[in-house]
């Protein structure tokens, strides 16, 4: 759908806790959280505002951001 959020919470809610933990400890994760927040938000506001973007931007954007959550679901698999 356009304009779904695709915040980690929504995304994993079964792992809030974990996401939260790491949130707080983990530099590298809190990076990684705050790009993929960002992709997120970026991608959700062009699809909202009908931004003029070419298809093949936005898809890339979104890969981006598919590549982001597999990352930052491994760490949460692996503090777990």
């Amino acid at each position: 759908m356009l304009g779904e959020s695709h915040a980690l919470l929504v995304e994993f809610p079964a792992h809030k806790a974990t996401i939260e933990v790491l949130g707080q400890s983990d530099q590298a994760f809190t990076s990684q959280m705050q790009k993929y927040d960002a992709l997120d938000k970026e991608i959700r506001e062009l699809e909202l505002s009908n931004s003029p973007i070419e298809d093949n931007e936005i898809h890339q954007m979104k890969h981006q951001r598919s590549i982001l959550k597999d990352q930052l679901y491994q760490c949460l698999l692996h503090a777990s």
